[in-house]
């Protein structure tokens, strides 16, 4: 994708999140699920006036001052210096996203016959598959 591409050779590399605004993605780049993106749909969310601004965020890179890409001629600014808040706003909502999937994974990973019937109890799709997740937390 030319976009991302592009985003890449302007901003920092190595992050450990990237959040694209125009796009309402946020992508996980580290640790379990690394490379894992997720598009936000909460409008209300990404029309808040402190991200009027900013077009979009490396965050966790080894370089402080290119970290956040404003939509105007404004120059990249570390993440602190942007004044928009905590990482959190962004993690916190991935983590929401990556639950109902992984949750969506365990519902629909299902042991089943040729008609497509369950062939296991919960008991034994819990014991092949461990408990259904409740929570994530990057």
């Amino acid at each position: 994708n030319l976009y991302y591409k592009n985003l890449g050779e302007k901003m920092a590399t190595n992050a450990n999140w990237t959040i694209i605004f125009e796009d309402k993605i946020i992508t996980k780049q580290s640790g379990d699920a690394a490379n894992t993106s997720y598009i936000i749909s909460d409008d209300s969310f990404w029309s808040d006036p402190k991200f009027s601004n900013v077009w979009a965020i490396q965050h966790g890179t080894s370089i402080t001052s290119d970290e956040v890409e404003h939509r105007d001629s404004t120059p990249h600014s570390s993440f602190a210096d942007a004044n928009i808040g905590d990482i959190s706003q962004f993690s916190s909502r991935w983590d929401s996203a990556h639950l109902t999937q992984l949750q969506s994974n365990w519902d629909n990973n299902n042991e089943v016959d040729e008609d497509n019937n369950s062939t296991e109890t919960e008991a034994e799709k819990i014991a092949r598959l461990g408990a259904r997740p409740t929570s994530y937390t990057s």
